[in-house]
């Protein structure tokens, strides 16, 4: 199951990234492709890379009812520091195949990105970027497999139950997933992605973007998730590194200091950014963030280096 190239040695000019290095070191080679994931589904991924052999490796998981190729910011902004960046959508999501926001179980998720990295095998200190739900798969791929990682950083992570939810709520969440599993149950509010206009009208009128409700087979299995990573959270021991929106309206901030609270690593920061909504890395401030994380991810590049 190897990985396929539609775009291998495209050249791609971000405008927005200034750098002192100059225009030839922003450009940067494109490419992307379809691999086989989890239940032999294509799964369509996207890679960025400098030109010169990259200092480290970033691995996006995106999140819910959205898609790789909104992580912009990131790959404009690492890009020219001599970052590589991988993202792949999610089963379900964007142009990979699959229900929309359907899963059969939470597992494939993980397990995909676990293929992914397999294929990759990049052979350089690695951190994973996981936002949203994006933060919850990461969470739990780093249970089973935080030792080929340098590091994590962990965004807006939908790691903690909401309040709202009943032991009600969620044994009639579970009986649906059973006998209704396609059925839309609730969906995400547009205007909490992020407090730029213009951002909540890209994310509104982006096509790869799921505007439906979340499936209650998803829905389900997300909740089944958070408990888990919420009882073994403890065994994480990576460094770690969590940025959370005080004003997130689409999870509970609280999820970000619990799992902070929670986990092991010796090595471990939270930021918290008073304002700012869901989406830290678009927020009208997200240069604030995008530099906390660089300074986290420079200081760790020769903290744990993975062996190929």
């Amino acid at each position: 199951m190897g990985l396929s190239s539609g775009g291998s040695g495209r050249l791609w000019n971000p405008k927005n990234r200034q750098s002192k290095a100059g225009e030839e070191k922003r450009r940067m080679k494109y490419q992307e492709g379809f691999f086989k994931g989890a239940r032999d589904t294509s799964i369509y991924f996207q890679s960025w890379l400098p030109e010169s052999e990259p200092k480290a490796v970033l691995f996006i998981v995106h999140g819910l009812a959205e898609h790789s190729g909104r992580y912009m910011n990131i790959v404009n902004h690492f890009i020219p520091l001599g970052y590589a960046v991988h993202g792949f959508d999610h089963i379900g999501h964007g142009k990979s195949d699959g229900a929309r926001v359907y899963v059969e179980g939470f597992e494939d998720y993980t397990d995909t990105l676990k293929i992914y990295f397999d294929r990759i095998q990049p052979g350089k200190p690695v951190f994973l970027v996981g936002h949203s739900m994006g933060g919850l798969i990461g969470a739990l791929y780093l249970l089973d497999h935080q030792t080929e990682l340098t590091g994590a950083v962990l965004s807006g992570p939908a790691v903690k139950v909401p309040s709202k939810i009943t032991p009600t709520i969620l044994l009639v969440g579970k009986m649906l997933s059973v006998l209704i599993p396609r059925l839309g149950l609730i969906g995400l509010e547009a205007e909490g992605v992020c407090r730029d206009p213009a951002v909540v009208q890209a994310y509104i009128t982006d096509p790869l973007v799921h505007k439906g409700k979340t499936t209650a087979r998803l829905a389900a299995e997300m909740l089944k998730a958070m408990q888990y990573v919420g009882a073994q959270a403890s065994k994480i021991t990576l460094p770690i590194m969590i940025v959370q929106g005080r004003a997130d309206r689409l999870v509970d901030p609280a999820g970000a200091r619990m799992l902070y609270d929670t986990v092991s690593s010796p090595d471990k920061e939270i930021r918290i950014y008073e304002g700012f909504y869901h989406e830290v890395f678009k927020e009208p401030e997200h240069e604030r963030v995008l530099h906390d994380v660089e300074r986290w991810i420079e200081a760790h590049l020769d903290s744990r280096k993975r062996t190929s």
